[in-house]
Parts: structure tokens; C-alpha cells; sequence
């Protein structure tokens, strides 16, 4: 699966000495990317382009939406690359919402047949229960502020992104035992938080 981008041409001699790309971050590619850099995103995309897809696929259930998700992913980082804040956090999750976002919006443009009328009311949820999932989501997003940097990206590529804790240590760079134990340990801070706000 190839990516088909119209880039700028990158100029022949650089003025500053850069990095390679390929020892960069996430997030230190994505600032480049920002600035045009076309190697950086070549690196970016070989570095998540498996992932995505894989991602994209369990998610749609067809190779070629997945296909197109995966696309769109990554049109949308060279588009919106400089939205990235490194402050924020690294460049993974940031990028694993990019593709979420991409994923649901193929989901969603999936040309299903008009329903019949319905013979009774439906079961889906009103205001109050809408209402209140609301709440519990400000409360989940405020506890999840609160986790330290090293925890938070765990709990949102687990629970996000729907990545298996393995998926998280080869895609952090980290070990599987030290991926349990911050997960843990987030859980137990954010339950902490919640309770905290109830």
C-alpha cells in the first residue's frame, strides 16, 4: 500500500545540520513534518503504517476501507501535523486519534439500507441518560489530566486506539512487565481521581 501525497520538493542543501529522521521521536518528526519535511514523514509512515492498518482493519472489518482509512490517516498528519503539541504528550497518541478519527469516519460512511419504521419505541438511550454519560465523560477526561506522563498515554492507546498491551510495549518502545505495571498503576490513580470527584 503506497501513499500518494502532493508534496512540496524539499530543498537539496540544508542550512541547519538536522538529526537524522530516523533517530528522531514521534513527536520530534511530527514537528518536522510540520515544517515540511518529507523525510520525516517517509520515516513516520514506515514507522506506523503496519499499525494503522492493522488497526484500521480490526476495526472495519474490510481491507479496503482499511486501506483508505490508512490513507486518509496519514494525509490528515501531513495536513494537520503542526495541530500536534508536544506538550501535550508524545507523538503516538496524537497520532492514533488521527487515525481513529479517520477509522469512524469510514465506519460511518458505510452505505447501510433504510430501516423499516419501527413497530415500537426505540431503546436507545434519552436526554437524562445522555446527560449523564456526558458528565461521566468530563470526569473520566478531568482524572485522566491529572496521571503523570509516563501513565496517561498507556490508558488512551489502550482505551482509544483498542491496542492490546503488548501492541502498547512495541509501539512505546517499552517492555511488556513495565507496560503492566504503569497501566496498573494509571488504573489505580484514575479509579482514585474518579472517586475523588464523585
Amino acid at each position: 500500500m503506497e501513499l500518494a501525497l502532493d508534496l512540496p520538493a524539499q530543498p537539496t542543501h540544508r542550512e541547519d545540520r538536522l538529526a537524522p529522521a530516523e533517530r528522531c521521536s514521534d513527536g520530534e518528526l511530527l514537528q518536522r513534518i510540520a515544517d515540511g519535511d518529507r523525510e520525516a514523514f517517509d520515516v513516520l509512515y514506515r514507522r506506523f503504517v503496519r499499525p494503522v492498518f492493522a488497526l484500521a482493519l480490526r476495526r472495519l472489518g474490510d481491507r479496503g476501507r482499511a486501506e483508505d482509512a490508512t490513507q486518509e490517516t496519514f494525509a490528515s498528519i501531513w495536513r494537520s501535523a503542526s495541530s500536534y503539541r508536544a506538550e501535550r504528550g508524545p507523538g503516538a497518541p496524537w497520532l492514533y486519534a488521527v487515525a481513529r478519527n479517520a477509522i469512524v469516519d469510514r465506519a460511518r460512511a458505510r452505505s447501510e439500507t433504510p430501516a423499516e419504521v419501527p413497530d415500537e419505541a426505540s431503546s436507545d438511550p434519552g436526554p437524562p441518560d445522555e446527560a449523564e454519560r456526558s458528565w461521566v465523560t468530563w470526569r473520566v477526561h478531568r482524572a485522566m489530566q491529572e496521571l503523570p506522563e509516563h501513565e496517561r498515554p498507556l490508558l488512551e492507546l489502550a482505551y482509544w486506539s483498542g491496542l492490546s498491551q503488548s501492541e502498547i510495549a512495541d509501539f512505546l518502545n517499552i517492555p511488556l512487565g513495565t507496560v503492566k505495571t504503569r497501566t496498573r498503576s494509571a488504573l489505580g490513580r484514575l479509579a482514585d481521581a474518579l472517586e475523588e470527584l464523585h
